[in-house]
């Protein structure tokens, strides 16, 4: 029954609209008073849940990615990816996904990298003669590679979420690979779509002005050198390697390009501010609904009846991404890391699957969510900007989906996709 009442309460509150970090903590709530414990534990349990080291690249990632914002990187990026792609056929939804790849390493986030992005090449390829809703597929689909970027902050939540079963340095590593993947997938479908409606090419400008926008990116590119580079090498942890990111984005953005004001400065703090408080009250509503699926064995009574249903370890791989995909189109991201990690990592071990892969794949995962209705946060923001309807969207997503689904589909059924990476440096 209390399961029931745990079930029940989370969903029904989500059903009618409750934001979801209080539809957890109401869950909890209710479920505590049924089993007629005392309401401390669900204030220790959110202390605790919050109190992890770890935690502390999360905010810097998060203000690192604001300032790389604010701070102007976004244009340069936009002119290298027009130089270097403008003249494909499509070509300016070719530079699209180029710039949003290269971005989504800087901000590491896929929220901000359709913002950013979004605000300057939407408008863009409506004025070049692309239809609205190309250019909002394109920009928010490409956008999502920010998930799996050394600057995620997402990469964080799920080292917790997992127990420390998978680290952080494996997880970044881990993430190159299916970002370079991604980006060749999407670059293939705005091809495809681009050929299809007849979109014109572009006059290639020649090398000299390639690298001349790529010596004017490159600094803002080289955050993703230092982090990896830095980890790797063991002159700082991943943990440290956020503030050297906020360290590096500061001294660029003030002193190389001169583009941060300190209006711009405080909106970035400010944003940060936000941003950090939202996760970790997610974090710390989630560790009681951790608690509760770890003490009423809801990993391993969802195993079972996957088992049931077969035996196959790719028909056990492939069920769970559907699952992930339908809780994703109703949860933010970090919310599902947190709730479903728990539930699905264990079933995925049992069946051979190791913990970073399986990070990749519901990385992957929440972000497809992000991009399909009800919840769809990005496509919210490419809609928004590009003055065009969700529904006008979703009619013409199938090819970018496609993208997305094949990327997801290689990092679940081949490891070596995720795995090389980091088995090569350990």
């Amino acid at each position: 029954m209390a399961l029931t009442i745990l079930t029940l309460s989370f969903f029904g509150a989500l059903i009618i609209g409750v934001p979801v970090v209080f539809a957890i903590g109401l869950s909890a709530v209710a479920t505590i008073l049924y089993e007629g414990l005392p309401m401390a534990v669900i204030f220790q349990k959110m202390t605790g849940g919050m109190q992890v080291f770890t935690f502390l690249a999360i905010p810097f990632f998060i203000f690192a990615g604001e300032l790389m914002l604010l701070g102007g990187i976004a244009d340069r990026i936009v002119d290298f990816a027009k130089a270097l792609m403008g003249h494909v056929k499509g070509g300016l939804g070719m530079a699209n996904v180029v710039a949003c790849t290269l971005f989504g390493g800087v901000s590491g986030s896929p929220v901000a990298d359709v913002s950013a992005m979004g605000g300057v090449l939407i408008p863009a390829m409506k004025r070049e003669g692309y239809d609205a809703d190309y250019a909002v597929n394109v920009t928010t689909h490409a956008s999502l590679v920010g998930a799996l970027m050394p600057t995620s902050h997402n990469i964080i939540i799920f080292t917790l979420a997992s127990g420390g079963l998978a680290s952080v340095t494996s997880l970044i590593l881990a993430g190159i690979v299916p970002a370079i993947i991604l980006m060749i997938c999407n670059l293939g479908a705005a091809y495809y779509v681009a050929r299809k409606r007849g979109y014109p090419a572009g006059i290639f400008p020649g090398w000299g002005k390639v690298a001349r926008t790529f010596a004017a990116a490159g600094p803002g590119l080289f955050v993703i050198v230092i982090i990896v580079s830095g980890i790797l090498s063991g002159v700082f942890t991943a943990t440290e390697s956020a503030s050297i990111a906020v360290l590096y984005a500061l001294c660029l953005t003030i002193l190389v390009y001169r583009s941060l004001s300190f209006p711009q400065f405080v909106a970035a703090l400010a944003h940060a501010v936000k941003k950090t408080g939202v996760v970790l009250a997610l974090i710390g509503v989630s560790a009681n609904f951790g608690y509760f699926i770890a003490y009423y064995q809801i990993a391993e009574m969802t195993g079972e009846l996957l088992g049931r249903i077969s035996e196959h370890p790719w028909m056990i791989f492939l069920m769970i991404n559907i699952l992930l995909f339908l809780l994703g189109t109703f949860l933010d991201m970090a919310p599902t890391l947190l709730v479903c990690t728990p539930i699905f990592l264990p079933i995925c071990m049992k069946y051979g699957m190791h913990p970073t892969q399986f990070g990749i794949m519901i990385l992957l995962n929440c972000a497809l969510g992000l991009n399909t209705p009800p919840v769809g946060t990005t496509q919210f923001i490419g809609c928004a900007i590009g003055e065009i309807s969700v529904e006008k969207v979703m009619r013409s997503i199938l090819p970018f989906y496609l993208a997305l689904t094949l990327t997801m589909f290689a990092v679940t059924f081949i490891p070596a996709v995720s795995m090389t990476l980091p088995n090569l440096f350990h």
